[in-house]
């Protein structure tokens, strides 16, 4: 995983509220068995129409998402991230996310951030009315810049750490590679093993 300290790009309106997994990825898409190539199945149902905001031209290379309230709703299926991640997102801004949603945007490096809906409301519509309006989040600072908003954020210090420093649950594992060999070294040889490669 990527460290994340500060990211600046353009954003793309999703003015829709209770946005489920299975509006982010339909399920019929969720047959691969590795973590990339989620992107171009990303809203695939709603990208059917050609007046959908992903489809229009001017917010093609948009990095931040900024949708209603309630965004990841449903089940908690990782794929919904891996699409946005895949798609070029690095950051989604929202009133209110579903916490597994959530939790999974943590687990890979997406930027999930919650702001009041007056300040997302005011990001949607100046990126209506500019789509070249570029948001900068700043996850060292907690802050949220735009020619309209310049709003805090909250996200609890052990994530915020993780986020910066770029450790996903592997690389916290493999921190402690030393203790675990040293640990596996010294126990009996008498109890079960795993063979090592």
């Amino acid at each position: 995983m990527k460290p994340f300290t500060r990211h600046t790009g353009r954003a793309i309106p999703l003015d829709r509220s209770d946005v489920d997994t299975d509006q982010i990825v339909p399920a019929e898409h969720l047959r691969r068995i590795e973590r990339s190539g989620f992107g171009p199945f990303l809203f695939a149902e709603w990208r059917k129409d050609p007046d959908f905001v992903l489809n229009r031209p001017e917010f093609a290379g948009a990095t931040i998402l900024v949708a209603g309230p309630n965004f990841g709703s449903g089940s908690s299926r990782e794929h919904a991230v891996w699409a946005l991640e895949d798609a070029g997102f690095h950051v989604v801004i929202a009133p209110s996310f579903a916490d597994i949603f959530r939790n999974n945007c943590f687990k890979v490096g997406l930027l999930p951030v919650e702001l009041p809906q007056e300040s997302v409301r005011a990001l949607m519509d100046a990126v209506l009315d500019d789509p070249g309006t570029e948001i900068t989040v700043d996850l060292d600072a907690l802050r949220v810049s735009a020619t309209v908003v310049h709003e805090s954020f909250e996200i609890d210090p052990y994530t915020r750490w993780r986020l910066l420093e770029g450790l996903d649950d592997v690389d916290l594992t493999l921190r402690r590679a030393a203790a675990i060999d040293a640990y596996e070294r010294a126990r009996p040889a008498r109890l079960p093993s795993v063979p090592r490669p």
